[in-house]
C-alpha cells in the first residue's frame, strides 16, 4: 500500500491556504478536508501524513477527525446521501425519506450499499430549514423533497 500524499494540485492548495494562517494549528480542518476531497475518506495513513505536515501527534489528528462528523473515517459509497435529522426536516417528512432509503437501497444511517454506490448518513442541520425536508447528495442540496423526488434522484445516480 502506497503512503498517502497530496496530489500536486492539492499540495499547492495546501500551501496556498497555509500562508493565510498564523500557525499550522488552524490548518487541521482545511488539511483534512483536502484529504477527504482527494480520497473520499480520511485513512489512518492520511492522518499520519497530516500529523507529520502539521507537527502534531497522530492521536491529535485522529481526535480532530473523529470529532467532526463531516469526516469519513472509512471508505463510503460513490454517492453520499446526507439526510437532515433536525426538527424542521423531521416535521416536514425526513422520517419518510429515511424509510424510503432503507426500503430502496437496503441501508440505514452509517451504512454503504452492497454495490458500494450509496452511503447514507443522518446529519444535523444543514441550514436549509426553509426547504425542509432536504438532503445533501455529494454536497449538493436537494430541498423540498418528497419520496417521489428522492426516488428520481436515486435513479439518476444508478
Amino acid at each position: 500500500m502506497e503512503k498517502f500524499s497530496y496530489t500536486e494540485e492539492n499540495e499547492k492548495e495546501f500551501e496556498r491556504i497555509l500562508a493565510k494562517y498564523p500557525n499550522s494549528d488552524a490548518m487541521m480542518l482545511p488539511g483534512l478536508w483536502l484529504v477527504q476531497e482527494q480520497e473520499g475518506w480520511v485513512s489512518p495513513d492520511a492522518m499520519l501524513f497530516m500529523a507529520d505536515r502539521l507537527g502534531k501527534t497522530p492521536i491529535e489528528v485522529h481526535s480532530f477527525a473523529s470529532f467532526y462528523t463531516m469526516f469519513n473515517l472509512k471508505p463510503i459509497g460513490t454517492y453520499h446521501i446526507e439526510l437532515c435529522k433536525t426538527l424542521s426536516c423531521m416535521i416536514m417528512g425526513a422520517p419518510e425519506l429515511k424509510k424510503f432509503v432503507k426500503d430502496t437501497l437496503g441501508i440505514g444511517p452509517g451504512e454503504t450499499s452492497a454495490d458500494g454506490k450509496f452511503h447514507f448518513s443522518e446529519v444535523e442541520c444543514q441550514g436549509a430549514c426553509g426547504g425542509a425536508p432536504m438532503i445533501a447528495l455529494n454536497h449538493t442540496y436537494h430541498e423540498n423533497l418528497t419520496v417521489d423526488k428522492l426516488d428520481k434522484i436515486i435513479k439518476e445516480c444508478k
